[in-house]
């Protein structure tokens, strides 16, 4: 997808507006999955989450390849939409951001906060994104999909640093929500050469990726009702699907409570905030530590934006409802 000079450059881009997030292995943590285990830090970014990154890149292409647009347009669940405002801000660009109908009320305010301005519609993310599309197009503004080229390449960047400052690992695990993580992920891998596998992970109430590599096409879902919400996409993506198909291991799901203990796990071990889907490939792991003795792992924390009552029903032993 992307060869090494290109991810050196992206790398580069992203740099100039936000430090490396670090990558630490963890005693307590490592003690309990059996295995030595390697965390990305993505919820140290200036957004609490990877998807920075992509905004970074894709409103640097948009202003070169579309230098009179006004503003963009998208959708979201909160991580995303940070992403896209904050960089769109920064570049003089209005950001009219679509969440559905009860999204998480801390995102939501981060999103304001970032320069978005927030539309709430429908009754999941994905009839969100319609709307959002359909507005875009009838306003004149840039509609940003949930996964395109430069969206990846700038998301691509947090493997390509992960893969270079830690030592050889045997297995990452990556959510998957429209699919730009594990896709950054294997293209970092790939252009690197390493043999690393990468194993992506679902929700078991969201698992349109999962149904969709066994099925060999695309399966859309009834529902995505997970509070791991940047896993909470009942549509797959099929530019994504060409490449977690092919490039993933395996595709795993995990149970509500799953994440939940995963959450508390790494509170406990590391004092890290996780919002679910940046928990769910430690919970991934966590059901495979046996295979995972004497091997080295890696696990993207992918975001800590948790709502503080969610937290709250975690660390009392509890599973938010969405």
């Amino acid at each position: 997808m992307f060869n090494a000079k290109e991810l050196e450059t992206a790398t580069a881009l992203v740099h100039s507006q936000m430090d490396a997030t670090p990558q630490y292995s963890w005693p307590l943590l490592n003690k309990a999955a059996g295995a030595e285990v390697w965390v990305k830090h993505e919820n140290h970014g200036p957004t609490g989450a990877f998807k920075v990154r992509g905004g970074i890149t894709f409103i640097d292409w948009l202003k070169r390849e579309h230098p009179d647009c006004p503003g963009i347009c998208t959708a979201t669940r909160g991580n995303h939409g940070q992403s896209q405002a904050r960089a769109a801000a920064a570049a003089g660009l209005t950001a009219k951001i679509f969440v559905p109908k009860g999204n998480s009320v801390e995102k939501n305010a981060a999103m304001r906060a970032f320069g978005a301005e927030l539309i709430e519609f429908g009754e999941d993310f994905d009839t969100a994104r319609e709307e959002a599309m359909r507005v875009a197009a009838a306003e004149g503004l840039f509609p940003v999909p949930p996964f395109h080229r430069e969206l990846v390449r700038g998301v691509a960047t947090y493997a390509w640093e992960f893969f270079h400052r830690t030592p050889a690992l045997d297995t990452v695990y990556v959510p998957i929500g429209c699919g730009s993580g594990i896709c950054g992920v294997i293209a970092a891998r790939d252009a690197l050469g390493l043999d690393t596998d990468v194993v992506g992970v679902v929700s078991e109430n969201a698992q349109t990726a999962k149904l969709s590599v066994e099925a060999g096409q695309l399966v859309p879902t009834d529902s995505a009702r997970t509070f791991a919400d940047g896993m909470a996409v009942r549509v797959p993506v099929q530019d994504a699907y060409d490449i977690y198909s092919k490039g993933a291991k395996r595709i795993v799901t995990v149970a509500e409570d799953e994440v939940a203990a995963a959450i508390r796990l790494y509170f406990t071990t590391i004092h890290n905030l996780a919002e679910g889907a940046g928990a769910a490939p430690l919970a991934a792991l966590m059901q495979e530590r046996a295979q995972l003795k004497g091997k080295r792992a890696g696990v993207i924390l992918c975001g800590g934006n948790i709502d503080t009552d969610w937290f709250l029903t975690v660390m009392q032993g509890g599973v938010p409802q969405p």
